[in-house]
């Protein structure tokens, strides 16, 4: 656990404004298109993920070496 997820999101938070939205006005192709495009933040966040992991990995073999 993070010692910042305690804390209260920022009021500009992209999250917090993204499920604070009423949804249920839209039709279900604006909810099917909304899918998709938290699908591919989703698969971009995982791609961010993997690298920071990879470039940790990376530092940490380095290091040991020292």
């Amino acid at each position: 656990m993070d010692i910042d997820e305690n804390l209260p999101r920022r009021r500009d938070d992209p999250v917090a404004i993204l499920i604070k939205q009423d949804i249920d006005a839209l039709s279900v192709a604006e909810l099917e298109e909304r899918i998709a495009a938290l699908r591919a933040e989703i698969i971009r966040c995982e791609g961010k993920i993997a690298f920071a992991s990879q470039h940790r990995s990376a530092a940490d073999a380095l290091f040991k070496k020292l």
